[in-house]
């Protein structure tokens, strides 16, 4: 075994201990079947060692993308009355850290927003990471009264962001049609870190995630794959969140969560699966070895320096 993989042994055993230390709450959509929005993130958080707080903003037999399905919703003033009670739980102290994905209405985003504010008035070292699961490339597929609500509420709050290339052009109102735009419309959401998870790679018949912390800019790229199924920046947020909150450096974060989602998605590709096969995937997240390609943007460093 290469030293390279020994030091991925040592750093998967090492997060292990250091999750037990904390629990992640984690606010989103939940299928019946499948592993997308809350089920992606559960269980990649829980394979990785972390205790999970899962809160539920809608739930569905499966992914709308499978065909249609009933939808079971909740009542606003009911779920701001959970929010409130997971804000004064007695077990609130072992809250280290929040990830958000799909929201069902605004008062939902509010509420998340309330938890999360009341949270890091005692815990002021919380960390936050924002998925604004609001759209796609085919544009907005939620009402935009929820994506304004994660615009103003829940991105001023926020450690980290991972929207896709969409979602970061409409939240920041500005084109995103190269890494140079996409770097200053990120730096326009006004949060510490970002990863866009829909980035323009320099290789043909790649893509690539570019991860944003002030004048640091790195792009990491992979195969790009057919008919992937649903789920991926489900699990990428869960993943980059739970390796930032373990102390790993941003490189570190970026390399690894993005390989262990390559993986996942390409298994399911090979296996024919409409589905990511997590339950299969449970040591390549804690210790992926497919390979991505890490380049640093120093001309867009350069730039970023001059502004």
């Amino acid at each position: 075994m290469s030293n390279q993989s020994n030091n991925f042994l040592f750093d998967a055993g090492k997060m292990s201990q250091n999750f037990k230390a904390g629990a992640i709450i984690a606010i989103s959509s939940h299928v019946m079947r499948g592993s997308v929005g809350n089920r992606a993130i559960t269980f990649s958080l829980s394979a990785l060692g972390y205790p999970v707080w899962s809160v539920p903003t809608v739930v569905l037999p499966w992914h709308p993308g499978q065909g249609p399905s009933t939808r079971l919703t909740f009542d606003e003033a009911a779920f701001q009355s959970a929010m409130t009670d997971l804000e004064q739980s007695p077990w609130r102290n072992e809250v280290k850290a929040v990830v958000t994905g799909y929201f069902a209405s605004a008062g939902q985003v509010r509420a998340a927003a309330g938890l999360i504010s009341a949270l890091r008035r005692e815990k002021p070292e919380l960390l936050y990471l924002c998925d604004p699961v609001i759209g796609d490339r085919g544009g907005l597929y939620v009402p935009e009264v929820i994506a304004e609500a994660i615009r103003d509420f829940l991105l001023p709050l926020a450690s980290f962001a991972t929207p896709n290339r969409f979602e970061l052009g409409w939240l920041s109102n500005r084109p995103v049609e190269n890494n140079q735009q996409i770097v200053e419309a990120a730096r326009l959401l006004g949060v510490p870190r970002a990863v866009i998870t829909s980035a323009y790679a320099t290789s043909s018949g790649a893509i690539a995630n570019l991860y944003v912390d002030g004048s640091q800019l790195l792009l990491a790229e992979h195969r790009e794959l057919s008919h992937v199924p649903n789920g991926l920046g489900d699990l990428f947020s869960a993943l980059f969140l739970a390796r930032s909150f373990s102390g790993q450096s941003g490189e570190d974060a970026l390399r690894l969560s993005t390989a262990a989602v390559f993986q996942a998605a390409a298994h399911a590709v090979d296996a024919g699966a409409n589905e990511l096969l997590l339950e299969d995937m449970q040591n390549a997240l804690r210790v992926p070895y497919a390979n991505v390609q890490l380049r640093q943007l120093p001309s867009l460093n350069s730039r970023l320096k001059q502004d």
